[in-house]
């Protein structure tokens, strides 16, 4: 067993900075790299991506990373462990293997494929047996909008990673798994943790929790003293640096910019927390309240004293629905009167939105420059504004009425208040939306699959 393994964050979501993974395995050691690129949303994305086109359906922009990273990686033994199949993941694993041939390392290493999450195709089924598949913000049954699905995936934990790490794999590509999973995965294949070793996989969690989100652990998107952070142009991105025992260090690679310490780590803890007693995974219940912090030297933070208890019989299922259509247009009004212009135009137009009898489930304005940030707690805006974007936005069923909507916008740069600076993004676009329901399900209903395979 190794005293300490290094696991780096590569990305945040599908988007982040290219290069953040290259830099991650060339500016330092690392034992693994960790890829997140999965949000709620991306699963409906991907899977209509797969609809148009077969051979699609997951993050494309893995594929030439791996091309970049894979030479390097072999050599130092870097294990890779990403989410970036999407809906497709033996697409995915398949690009990566064209790659490695192409690089001539096929035969190098192994590749671990992680399925199972997808429960597209076994909806009507469960629904039949009795699994209502409830919201669970709403507790509305999933038959409502049984029709309007576009994808539905359980998040699967660490175990199935851990089970392709421990047959060979040096890449191992899942679907829908927790994004702690990606790093929790290593530290038990290493460390040996057993799956009631609550208290270390809660630490195991945690710290998949902390670099989850790439730089916002290390000096990204930091509220506190923002200005003094360094070289954010040149941000590194963080890494835990974990021991058996399940303590750990967050720091980053010398030379880079940005910053690690108590505060940065703490308002990534902080990000999509509930319940801190009940932080609620497909692997554990880790205890946030039992987490302490303290600084260790220069950009590093050592973690420790973590508490955990069992894991639930549930898995959290991310389902995507259709529901309606959207469209935001925006004018900019300038000084003077800004403010005064902006909600001038606004009645205007809600005013022609009812004469010309259309209907919408919510329509929402904005004052950008004035108070779209803090609403009401804003006060009332400065009349010296030198400038105000007004921001309106129409949600509903009907997308003839949407549409007409989109072609209102524009007319009230000549019929409506005075100093519109700019037609901002054109006429409006009718968007389809996708909303979500998060649903729970026994464990017992999912089965992942683990495949490893030559590259």
């Amino acid at each position: 067993m190794r005293e300490k393994i290094r696991i780096a964050s590569g990305q945040g979501f599908w988007g982040d900075q290219l290069d953040a993974p290259v830099r991650q395995v060339e500016d330092g050691p690392i034992d693994y790299l960790m890829l997140d690129y999965l949000a709620e949303v991306t699963m409906s994305i991907m899977q209509k991506q797969r609809a148009r086109d077969p051979s699609a359906g997951y993050a494309r922009d893995f594929v030439p990373l791996m091309r970049q990273i894979l030479p390097r990686c072999v050599e130092r033994g870097i294990h890779v462990t990403a989410n970036a199949g999407g809906v497709n993941v033996e697409g995915c694993a398949e690009a990566v293997r064209q790659v490695a041939r192409e690089l001539g390392l096929a035969g190098k290493f192994r590749i671990g494929i992680v399925t199972g999450d997808d429960m597209m195709e076994r909806l009507d089924d469960l629904l039949s047996r009795g699994h209502e598949l409830r919201n669970m913000d709403t507790d509305e049954p999933l038959s409502t909008v049984r029709e309007r699905i576009q994808s539905a995936n359980a998040y699967l934990g660490a175990w199935p990673m851990v089970e392709a790490l421990n047959g060979g794999a040096q890449v191992v590509i899942t679907g829908r798994a927790t994004d702690t999973g990606l790093t929790l995965a290593p530290l038990i294949h290493e460390f040996g943790w057993a799956n009631t070793d609550w208290d270390r996989l809660s630490a195991g969690t945690i710290a998949g929790h902390i670099i989850e989100c790439g730089a916002q652990a290390s000096g990204g998107n930091c509220q506190y003293q923002w200005r003094n952070v360094p070289d954010l142009a040149n941000v590194g991105f963080p890494i835990v640096e974990a021991a058996p025992d399940g303590t750990f260090i967050v720091t980053k690679h010398e030379g880079t910019g940005g910053w690690v310490n108590v505060p940065s780590v703490k308002e990534q803890l902080l990000y999509e927390m509930g319940d801190p007693h009940e932080y609620i995974t497909p692997d554990c219940v880790a205890d946030f309240t039992t987490i302490r912090l303290e600084e260790a030297g220069p950009d590093r933070v050592r973690v420790f004293g973590i508490k955990g208890r069992p894991a639930t019989e549930f898995l959290k299922v991310s389902i995507s629905y259709t529901a309606g259509y959207k469209a935001v247009g925006t004018l900019v009004y300038s000084w003077p009167d800004a403010y005064e212009k902006a909600v001038a135009a606004d009645k205007i137009l809600r005013a022609r939105l009812d004469r010309l009898g259309l209907k919408f489930d919510l329509v929402l304005t904005e004052f950008v420059g004035a108070n779209a940030t803090h609403g009401p707690l804003a006060g009332e805006p400065s009349p010296d504004l030198a400038e105000v974007q007004l921001r309106i936005g129409v949600r509903g069923p009907d997308k003839t009425a949407v549409e007409r909507f989109t072609k209102e916008i524009a007319p009230l740069i000549l019929t409506g208040p005075p100093g519109v600076t700019g037609f901002a993004g054109g006429r409006p676009k009718v968007e389809e939306i996708v909303a979500y329901w998060p649903a729970l399900i026994s464990k017992t209903e999912i089965k992942p699959r683990v495949q490893v395979i030559e590259a």
